[in-house]
């Protein structure tokens, strides 16, 4: 079984900003894989199917971006999977705006959600996809970039972020039934 989470800040007031771009692929997944996703102990929505004999389960956990560790930790003991069969989705503003890049394992890189997941699993060896949300105003104190991550996409970045979205979406199909690196070659420095 491969547990592909996407963290995000569940509610109507972050639908659509960058902090949420890992909900969106959960949902881009749900919506080809034509899964359901339904509540679990009101912490996380959760969805699993079969895709080319391959077990996946879709998470979208609903504790907010600083607590994603704790359903990510629950989920992985309820499967009994270990961290290698997981596959995070989340936002980067290190990384140009429609790019991705996925890694086998590393540090949270200044990403809240992951910070929760590598305390609560007491690893950092857990495969990863980082989609770009930076632009060319990139803010550089704590205050102005908490705005930039809770704040929508521009109108004219619309198109791009479907293209973005559709590739993570791919890319995260790949990791589940090819393999982490066939993923990596094929998808890390491809650009919109």
């Amino acid at each position: 079984m491969h547990v592909i989470v996407g963290l995000g800040n569940p509610g109507a007031e972050y639908k659509g900003t960058r902090h949420n771009i890992g909900f969106e692929v959960i949902d881009a997944l749900a919506k080809f894989l034509h899964v359901d996703l339904m509540s679990r102990d009101s912490d996380y929505l959760i969805g699993t199917t079969s895709y080319k004999e391959t077990t996946i389960a879709l998470v979208k956990p609903l504790t907010y971006m600083n607590n994603s560790g704790l359903v990510v930790h629950k989920v992985i003991e309820r499967y009994s999977i270990g961290s290698r069969n997981l596959f995070v989705i989340v936002d980067d503003f290190h990384l140009p705006f429609g790019t991705i890049r996925i890694r086998e394992k590393g540090s949270d890189g200044g990403h809240n959600g992951l910070f929760s997941i590598i305390e609560q699993l007491r690893t950092t060896e857990f495969p990863r996809l980082r989609c770009g949300i930076a632009n060319k105003a990139i803010p550089i104190n704590a205050t102005e970039m908490k705005e930039f991550v809770l704040s929508p996409f521009e109108k004219e970045n619309r198109k791009a972020l479907r293209r973005l979205i559709k590739q993570a979406r791919d890319a995260a199909l790949i990791v589940a039934t090819n393999g982490l690196k066939t993923a990596m070659n094929r998808f890390n420095g491809l650009a919109l």
